[in-house]
């Protein structure tokens, strides 16, 4: 499959039963991705410890969103829609993600951002650009960037807007605009990771896996690991982190994507352990201790965990590993990063890297004096 091209899409044999599989893949990932043993200090003796770098699907591209936009974007390509709107947080992963692949494949693209700026002026570009981590790439590509109350109910208020706007777009355009839901969690996007399944399974060293472990927002990513564990029979115990929602909210949305595929035999509950315990003060919200283990899980074994998702799944998963065995299956797990990096530049990592920075920086102006500690 060539990058950019939409093909045919036919899903792998096993989810062959599946209702509503997408019939077009738009190639925009880097794949496979690697799976490998992650050295990580402090685990317990006795567990060996996994990664999948879903981080490395691409560059700015990067992230377990892109696999599902090969199908939703070519879903918005088969439709004819020449615009592509969603909706996310002021720093959205997702919302990042698609302003790039939207741009790559000649799309318009509108976000929907939810900000706790609505006080300030959308024309002060220093407040709303002084820290823009995943911000930066949506506004270089030209995104239309559209902000709303922080509090907006995804299902109320954000879905009216929605609806608005696709229909000022068609009336001006002449063109349908194709509405991608949050996260790109629906039973088109969820193939990304059905199709991720069938990937893990001609990796060395996965039929050793007893237990995944994967950061949970909205939900697609384990809801596609599910259907794929569940329909090859591995039996592989998958454990999604909360980063936001409670497990009564992530079972309702999946129930309603695995009726809408055809998966009707099992509830959600019996396919996947959600772990609510480890949100903390809520979305995007993260102590200080907790960036300064993720700086040093960077310094330790060169792989960066952003406080949003993946570093808040993985402290997680620690902690269970030190304080609740018995929730394992087995002593061989595997983390799925899924990406996020651009999330460590907004700024909440700042009081943690000038701590860092005056222990390792020196100054060398006398090429032959020695260096000197900056304090």
């Amino acid at each position: 499959m060539e990058f950019h091209k939409v093909s045919d899409y036919h899903p792998p044999k096993f989810a062959s039963s599946l209702a509503f599989a997408p019939s077009k893949r738009v190639r925009l990932a880097a794949l496979p991705t690697p799976l490998h043993k992650w050295n990580l200090p402090g685990i317990p003796d006795d567990l060996h410890l996994y990664i999948k770098r879903d981080d490395l699907t691409g560059n700015i591209l990067s992230g377990n969103k892109v696999r599902k936009l090969e199908f939703l974007l070519a879903d918005a390509l088969e439709k004819g829609c020449r615009s592509v709107i969603t909706c996310g947080s002021f720093n959205s992963n997702c919302c990042r993600a698609t302003a790039v692949a939207a741009t790559q494949l000649g799309l318009d693209c509108h976000l929907l951002l939810r900000s706790k700026n609505m006080t300030l002026s959308v024309k002060d570009t220093k407040q709303h650009t002084k820290d823009p981590g995943n911000l930066l790439p949506s506004i270089f590509c030209g995104s239309q960037l559209y902000f709303v109350p922080f509090d907006s109910d995804f299902e109320l208020d954000v879905r009216e807007r929605e609806e608005r706007l696709a229909k000022c777009i068609e009336q001006s355009t002449g063109k349908p605009a194709y509405r991608m839901p949050i996260g790109g969690t629906d039973s088109t996007g969820v193939f990304g990771y059905i199709e991720a399944w069938n990937e893990l399974m001609s990796q060395e060293g996965f039929n050793k896996i007893h237990d995944i472990f994967v950061a949970t927002g909205t939900g697609g990513t384990l809801i596609g690991l599910c259907i794929g564990n569940y329909l090859t029979g591995q039996k592989i115990k998958l454990h999604g982190i909360s980063v936001s929602f409670d497990k009564d909210y992530y079972h309702d949305h999946a129930n309603v994507i695995l009726q809408e595929l055809n998966v009707t035999e099992r509830r959600s509950e019996d396919l996947v352990d959600i772990i609510d315990d480890y949100i903390g003060g809520g979305y995007r919200k993260s102590p200080l201790d907790d960036h300064y283990f993720l700086q040093e899980v960077a310094s330790s074994t060169g792989i960066f965990c952003d406080p949003v998702y993946t570093g808040k799944a993985l402290i997680g998963m620690l902690a269970e590993m030190k304080t609740n065995p018995s929730r394992f299956q087995g002593k061989n797990v595997m983390f799925i990063d899924t990406g996020g990096t651009l999330g460590l530049y907004d700024g909440r990592m700042q009081t943690c890297l000038n701590g860092t920075f005056n222990k390792l920086a020196h100054t060398w102006e006398d090429k032959s004096g020695d260096p000197q500690p900056i304090n």
